[in-house]
């Protein structure tokens, strides 16, 4: 007990102790991610398919499966001041709360204006396309954390910035909206009549509440129809699972200055940039044989990619514009129900971790949202934060295997992700304290819709 009470309620590293260098998990995994697929040739995609698309620099990470570590340039590090490092917290009061033998700890990424961790990678990918000679980047949001992060770094750099975000999203978080506008972004409802594929999905299906299938194909095309543009996104691809690995590096340095070694590792999951960079550096470790981790996946039942999805080679996006990637995926024709986890109703799950998952190196669940704003509402009266609705998806986890430590004794330590706050979510919890909230569990047959869209790809 004497070692526990040294353990401060928030670690905090020196500004001098943050990474210096982006850690690349592929390098340390002996079975690669697939290669994406340039759908006209069903060939692996080359720097020359992608660079139209995406900054040149960026293609190079993210087809760079080897080199373990990229430094992170000194412009980036000195931006990353402004809200890193953050915090590792311990949740002392949770703890309490639950009469648990367990020990709880998470990393908290809210603390900037943005709200999450997305700020991590947008600030990386803007400085890239400024660093081309860029006018401006376009992108998809759901919930708009990414949008406005993205408009963060574009305003700092002077980028222009144009943000397709999903309908539903974008009716329910206004003000979410009016802060990426505040920091200069040009913000369209997708789907939307500015772009052909937006008329063509809404010819097909009127009143769509749109998904980020649908916003990323207009995305795309708005950047490939104008000069001086570049598509960004803010996850999935192995280039943001690459940037966010400061996440998982930093509650590493933090843990490692007491000695703590966490056992199991839960992080909510949509296209996985916050759960890829939150294990990187511990899966490595299992990857190498150094040590042994307990990696959970948590995604919503609305929206299950890797837990009732297909592992198999599909369409990043829902207009087919996009490489083919294999991952666990639902279908880019799927258009998920409007849940409240905006920023976990993605299709598909990011290759890196749909391959680890495959070679059962990280376990998967999902639950309804009505269970997971209980568990937000639980966390929030004890711990002092309102989280976003993703985030309290690794929040049910973690309170359950705390309880299940309860049960058996255990003296387990977990760490899990807070990803950002949930203050611009404040009419999801309006329905969950007016007792107002549905959930919806999509059937077979509802998913089988998606599935039968996925490509027909022998490799």
């Amino acid at each position: 007990m004497n070692n526990e009470k040294k353990i401060p309620y928030k670690i905090y590293l020196e500004e001098n102790e943050m990474p210096t260098q982006y850690y690349n998990v592929r390098a340390d995994m002996k079975k690669k991610p697939a290669p994406m697929l340039n759908p006209a040739t069903l060939q692996p995609v080359t720097e020359a398919d992608l660079t139209p698309v995406f900054c040149e620099e960026l293609v190079k990470q993210e087809l760079d499966n080897d080199t373990p570590y990229f430094d992170i340039p000194q412009e980036i590090q000195d931006f990353y001041k402004m809200y890193r490092p953050s915090p590792l917290v311990r949740a002392y009061c949770l703890e309490e709360k639950l009469q648990t033998p367990a020990k709880i700890y998470y990393k908290f990424e809210g603390n900037n204006t943005s709200g999450s961790h997305k700020l991590n990678s947008a600030i990386t990918q803007a400085y890239y396309a400024k660093k081309q000679g860029l006018k401006g980047v376009t992108t998809e949001t759901g919930a708009g954390q990414w949008g406005t992060a993205l408009s963060m770094a574009c305003a700092y750099l002077g980028l222009d910035c144009n943000v397709y975000m999903v309908k539903v999203s974008y009716e329910q978080k206004p003000f979410r909206r009016e802060v990426m506008r505040t920091y200069g972004a040009n913000v369209t409802a997708s789907p939307s009549n500015t772009t052909e594929i937006g008329k063509k999905i809404l010819a097909e299906h009127p009143g769509t509440t749109g998904s980020l299938g649908c916003a990323i194909s207009e995305a795309v095309e708005a950047a490939l129809s104008k000069d001086g543009y570049r598509y960004v996104l803010g996850s999935v691809l192995s280039q943001v699972v690459l940037h966010q690995s400061v996440i998982g590096l930093e509650a590493k340095a933090a843990m490692d200055k007491y000695g703590i070694s966490p056992d199991i590792i839960i992080g909510c999951a949509g296209g996985g940039s916050n759960l890829g960079g939150l294990i990187s550096p511990f899966m490595g470790e299992k990857l190498r044989g150094e040590k042994d981790y307990r990696f959970i996946a948590v995604e919503p039942a609305s929206c299950p990619s890797l837990t009732r999805g297909k592992y198999a080679y599909d369409f990043c996006d829902t207009g087919k514009v996009t490489p083919m990637a294999k991952m666990y995926t639902l279908g880019s024709g799927f258009i998920p129900s409007p849940n409240h986890a905006g920023g976990l109703r993605y299709h598909g799950m990011s290759p890196i971790l749909s391959e680890l998952y495959d070679q059962g190196m990280m376990e998967a669940r999902s639950y309804e949202q009505t269970e997971v704003f209980k568990a937000a509402s639980d966390f929030a009266r004890v711990e002092g934060i309102l989280p976003a609705p993703e985030s309290s998806h690794a929040i049910k986890a973690a309170i359950d295997e705390a309880l299940h430590c309860k049960e058996t004794g255990e003296e387990k330590t977990i760490l899990f992700g807070l990803t950002g706050t949930g203050y611009f979510d404040l009419k999801a919890y309006e329905q969950f304290n007016d007792g107002t909230m549905n959930d919806y569990v999509p059937t077979d047959e509802d998913l089988q819709i998606g599935f039968d869209s996925l490509p027909s790809v022998e490799r």
